[in-house]
């Protein structure tokens, strides 16, 4: 049987990163994949590097806000990992850190925008509050109905086809090995180690990291354990290819709404409008087979992208796709140790893309001797009061 220090499941942004950084601090690392690198949400996703808190931290009341600012902390270190993971990898990703805005096109909304961005500097994100004409002056595509808007001159966006790829080659560069079209079956314990098998594996590891996406509740089944999270399936739009014009993230605080400019000139539309998940024939979900789009979602996602930048009603639309994300029951993300399972890891549930290069640079530490402090919020522990008659 092979032998190795981790085993991570999942080869997306998360699992890809940590199995570089993993083997970087010369642990000895063995990456599974069922499909294909980069096939699941790390490559379905729009490439937003969102360090404001993000709009569904502030629709479901003050509670779940005051837990989306405690992730600000994360996303100071996020800053700082995409400045440098191009010339960390040799690799161009097309980063653009151009900054970010959050408009506003009501009084209630511009409220919440104020008491958001004090939430923020309170955690330490630079975030300026600038009135609607302020805002066109810095971006002159907004429209007139534009109120207000926070402006966060770090955020940006990245090319989520070419990361996670760029990702595995560095990982295999410091001597990971990478196993793709490899179904893990059952995981069982074993005088402490974890005996991983599939389709043509057998593998005996000291640590198991789970970063499957939508998958990990089903990888954390195998090993006897609940982790409460829940499969979402969003959609996503492309414009053609124009000339530059939108050289920012834009978000909205009170709708769904992402919008960027691709280094090819495409404008990316997205926001979080649901799309519908496939189901069994038992009716669960089928997360093997794509969602169906919800025609009410794209009308409603165009829509906002047009109340707010107008310009885009003068592009073709060239292409809708759905993707197969997580959340967490308290939609904040899950990464670290399991309590009950020494050795056992997780990262899952939410803001991977964004925030993934952080989550497995700060496992990989703690994996490797190091602690797990700034990823407590974050932890699996907080639910482990589900897995109480789990043995």
């Amino acid at each position: 049987m092979e032998r190795a220090d981790v085993a991570i499941i999942g080869g997306g942004l998360v699992g890809c990163a940590a199995a570089w950084q993993l083997a970087r601090k010369g642990a000895s690392v063995v990456l599974i994949e069922a499909g294909d690198i980069n096939a699941g949400a790390s490559g379905q996703n729009a490439g937003s590097l969102h360090f404001q808190i993000e709009r569904r931290f502030l629709e479901n009341g003050d509670d779940l806000a005051e837990q989306g600012a405690q992730i600000v902390a994360l996303s100071r270190h996020a800053v700082t990992d995409w400045a440098t993971i191009e010339g960390d990898l040799a690799a161009d990703l097309h980063v653009a850190m151009d900054g970010g805005l959050m408009v506003a096109e009501t009084a209630e909304q511009v409220a919440l925008l104020e008491r958001k961005a004090a939430r923020e500097s309170h955690e330490g994100l630079a975030v300026r509050t600038l009135d609607g004409e302020q805002a066109r002056t810095i971006a002159p595509y907004l429209s007139p109905g534009i109120l207000a808007a926070n402006f966060s001159a770090d955020e940006g966006h990245a090319d989520p086809r070419a990361v996670t790829p760029a990702l595995a080659d560095a990982a295999r560069r410091e001597g990971a090995s990478v196993r793709t079209a490899t179904r893990v079956r059952t995981i069982e314990r074993d005088a402490g180690r974890f005996r991983v098998e599939g389709e043509g594996l057998a593998l005996s590891a000291d640590q198991l990291l789970v970063a499957a996406g939508a998958w990990s509740t089903e990888i954390c089944a195998l090993v006897n354990i609940h982790m409460p999270l829940y499969p979402v399936a969003l959609l996503m739009n492309a414009t053609e290819r124009t000339a530059p014009m939108v050289p920012h993230l834009v978000q909205h605080v009170g709708r769904r709404l992402s919008l960027k400019q691709t280094h090819a000139g495409n404008l990316l539309i997205g926001g979080g409008w649901p799309s519908r998940l496939a189901q069994t024939p038992n009716g669960g979900f089928d997360l093997s087979a794509r969602a169906q789009m919800i025609p009410e979602s794209l009308t409603g996602n165009l829509l906002a992208a047009r109340d707010v930048v107008p310009g885009v009603t003068q592009l073709n639309l060239i292409r809708s796709w759905t993707g197969v994300t997580a959340i967490s029951s308290d939609q904040l993300p899950i990464v670290g140790p399991v309590p009950r399972v020494p050795g056992l890891w997780v990262a899952a549930g939410g803001s991977a893309f964004t925030l993934g290069l952080t989550f497995a640079r700060m496992l990989a530490d703690a994996m490797t001797g190091g602690d797990a402090d700034e990823l407590a919020l974050l932890s699996p522990a907080r639910f482990e009061h589900l897995n109480g008659f789990m043995g």
